[in-house]
């Protein structure tokens, strides 16, 4: 029997191409700044903390790392720490090796009569706009893929502590209470790395003041946090659609194996 007839082996391929795919669009997207407010077509919150004051605009990259970190628990709960961290990993070699690829391709020298093609749609110079599109300042790759990996490994630890604790029981407390922990991390990691630590990557002439990094990560862990809880169906949703996938014998089976 072929390696890939095999129900788990099929399985891991497609949540970890699901996973993979999420993260690697969620790095080169995050670029674009979005106002939340304008989106929803709703009033500017105005948000006052810290003595800071200020509108939601959030990294695109939110709309896709709740389903990175929905796909964590998911792959933790039927192939344990190993297939996560596994996983883990090599994503974070694969978002390295994608942001190596985009910086070689900006380094080659453009057609010239690709430069202005979209002049009239108002990009008179291709090169620049791709250029700073893609070409993300290196303390922001390494504070978001910093942020990524303790994220992970955090989340990790939470979802299997918490699973001991409950006796395997109440998958929405491991799960979205496991994603909770890691996502409050994981809002603090990259802003401390790319606006505190090393600014100019940025574009600012100086670091964040503390109290404004604590106003701007509180304000997107609090979008995180309410993104989670409102994908906690999505979890159960999952778990029925791959129990049925692998039939209850061997989903059991893949979860008691996952523990240990």
């Amino acid at each position: 029997m072929s390696i890939l007839q095999h129900k788990a082996t099929r399985l891991f391929l497609i949540l970890s191409g699901f996973f993979i795919t999420n993260a690697l669009i969620a790095e080169f997207i995050g670029v674009k700044i979005f106002a939340l407010e304008d989106t929803l077509g709703l009033s500017p919150f105005n948000w006052n903390l810290f003595g800071q004051t200020g509108s939601m605009s959030l990294s695109a990259g939110v709309l896709l790392w709740p389903v990175v970190f929905v796909m964590t628990d998911v792959i933790n709960e039927y192939y344990g720490k190993k297939g996560v961290r596994f996983l883990s990993y090599l994503t974070v070699g694969l978002i390295a090796y994608g942001f190596v690829m985009i910086y070689m391709a900006i380094g080659l020298s453009p057609a010239g009569w690709w430069l202005g093609i979209n002049t009239a749609n108002g990009v008179p110079d291709m090169q620049a706009a791709f250029g700073n599109v893609f070409g993300q300042g290196l303390c922001i790759i390494i504070g978001s893929i910093t942020a990524f990996l303790v994220g992970q490994i955090v989340d990790v630890l939470v979802f299997h502590r918490i699973k001991k604790a409950t006796g395997g029981n109440k998958v929405w407390l491991r799960a979205t209470g496991s994603t909770l922990v890691s996502q409050f991390i994981d809002s603090f990691i990259v802003l401390y790395i790319a606006f505190i630590l090393c600014p100019q990557c940025t574009g600012s002439l100086e670091p964040w003041t503390f109290s404004l990094f604590l106003a701007v990560g509180t304000v997107n862990y609090a979008y995180k946090f309410v993104v989670a809880i409102l994908m906690t169906p999505v979890i159960y949703l999952a778990h029925y659609v791959i129990d049925q996938y692998l039939g209850r014998e061997l989903a059991e089976q893949m979860k008691q194996e996952a523990t240990v």
